[in-house]
């Protein structure tokens, strides 16, 4: 489960849903206030009002048309039976009726109203301005008002305006909540996999790496986690190679020790051998007596091997410039391989390295021996000096045929060699010096075609500040 995520999550709903219902009510209350249609009822009041007050006028607008027609003061327009295809409407409709009188609005939007009388064959129409008086203005506009009032009741807009304004609140909300999902995953994802890191560092797994490509603290977290892992893991490897240093140097001190006491014994009687037989068989026993001896002899020189390889030699760490050391030991080994080509490339500026002189010119004297075996004649060597990562490498090179996975598995693992001048410790030996000296060998890529090694030393930044420019 992805519990940061979730906290995340829970951070926020409990961050924003309270304000949010805070702000909910507050904006409902004031949109009620904003849209209060209580209004309608007065209009509807107001509306039915005029509706009394246009009917009350339109009645004694009529009573007084009426009288006037009665008493004659008002002279009526006369519809005579002979004219009767061009009589009006109205006075047709009311002619063909059986009413004795009837009142017709008439004019521009009822400002007219005319009476209409039978008169034997004739209709007789009196007519009075009613002015402002219009009544199908009147009752037009007193409709409209009354059709608003039934639309504002079917269509309840405080409630229609409450639940948009929660639609659009939600909807934002719920885009918020989404992006948090999506941020909380981003920030939670690393460090999820920065724990199953550190989980699988804790229950062995020294491999275990974390892919980034963040640069904010969380990425530099990682940075920090995979830079902890690599230093772990080379740490550890070193303690277990020392580790089997130690039981290989154990098992060597013993058989040293043991060939030691056998050695002399065979010499010394093969010798005796040699001095009591005959002048006949002397030929023969100084010629088989002088094989015995050289075996032995190379015996002897495998017995010092592991005698140095079993050997804990104190470290005497000194600033030592990989530089001139370099140059010496080429120098030093020329002249023992001129049918091979030697070359350096210095680096300028390099400071000096904290380690033990001896360990270092036996590292690269055991190095360049290789190399110069491996090269074979008018082959190449080359020598590299660079910094890196606060340290030094000294890089050998040669234009050999390489090193096969089979050999690159068990290259540094101490092992008996019968090559005439090796004894198959010569890296192991040189790797231990390293180790000791607080550095290590590692296989690299060869830049001349063969195999290449690199000699990683710590550098010694407190001299190399302090000691003279000499440029």
């Amino acid at each position: 489960m992805n519990r940061l995520r979730n906290r995340l999550i829970l951070i926020f709903l409990a961050a924003t849903l309270a304000p949010l219902a805070a702000t909910v009510w507050i904006t409902t209350y004031f949109l009620e206030w904003s849209l209060d249609f209580s209004g309608k009822d007065k209009i509807e009041t107001l509306s039915r009002s005029l509706e009394r007050i246009a009917k009350d006028s339109y009645l004694r607008a009529r009573d007084d048309l009426a009288r006037q027609a009665r008493s004659g003061s008002l002279q009526p327009e006369k519809y005579k039976a002979a004219d009767r295809a061009r009589w009006p409407a109205a006075v047709k409709a009311f002619a063909e009726s059986e009413e004795a009188d009837h009142f017709e609005s008439a004019g521009h939007e009822g400002d007219r109203l005319d009476y209409l009388v039978r008169q034997g064959d004739e209709i007789w129409s009196y007519s009075a301005n009613l002015g402002e008086l219009a009544t199908d203005r009147i009752a037009r506009e007193i409709g409209d008002a009354r059709k608003w009032v039934r639309d504002t009741q079917d269509f309840d807009l405080h409630r229609g305006a409450k639940l948009f304004y929660l639609l659009l609140a939600a909807s934002f909300w719920l885009v918020a909540l989404a992006l948090l999902v999506y941020s909380a995953h981003r920030v939670s994802r690393p460090i999820q996999q920065l724990t199953a890191g550190l989980t699988g560092l804790a229950s062995g797994d020294l491999n275990a790496r974390v892919e980034t490509e963040r640069d904010d603290e969380i990425g530099r977290a990682i940075q920090a986690f995979n830079h902890m892992a690599g230093k772990l893991q080379e740490s550890t490897e070193r303690l277990v190679y020392l580790r089997q240093l130690s039981s290989w140097q154990t098992l060597a001190r013993k058989m040293a020790h043991e060939v030691k006491n056998s050695l002399t014994p065979i010499r010394l009687t093969v010798e005796e051998m040699l001095a009591r037989y005959d002048e006949a068989d002397r030929a023969f026993m100084e010629q088989a007596t002088q094989i015995v001896v050289d075996e032995i002899e190379t015996l002897e020189r495998r017995v010092r091997a592991f005698s140095q390889f079993a050997a804990e030699p104190p470290v005497v760490p000194s600033p030592v410039d990989v530089n001139s050391i370099l140059q010496e030991r080429i120098a030093f080994l020329k002249t023992g391989h001129p049918e091979v080509a030697y070359d350096a490339r210095l680096a300028d500026g390099i400071p000096p390295v904290m380690a033990d002189q001896d360990l270092i010119k036996g590292i690269l004297t055991n190095l360049l021996e290789n190399a110069a075996d491996a090269a074979g004649e008018g082959g190449r060597i080359l020598g590299v000096t660079a910094e890196e990562d606060g340290r030094v490498a000294i890089e050998v090179h040669d234009s050999g045929p390489g090193l096969s996975d089979q050999v690159r598995a068990s290259l540094f693992q101490p092992t008996i060699s019968f090559k005439r001048r090796g004894m198959g410790l010569g890296l192991s030996i040189a790797r231990k010096g390293a180790l000791l000296s607080g550095g290590d060998i590692v296989v690299v890529k060869g830049e001349l075609g063969g195999a290449g090694f690199r000699v990683l030393l710590p550098a010694d930044t407190n001299g190399f500040q302090t000691r003279p420019d000499r440029g």
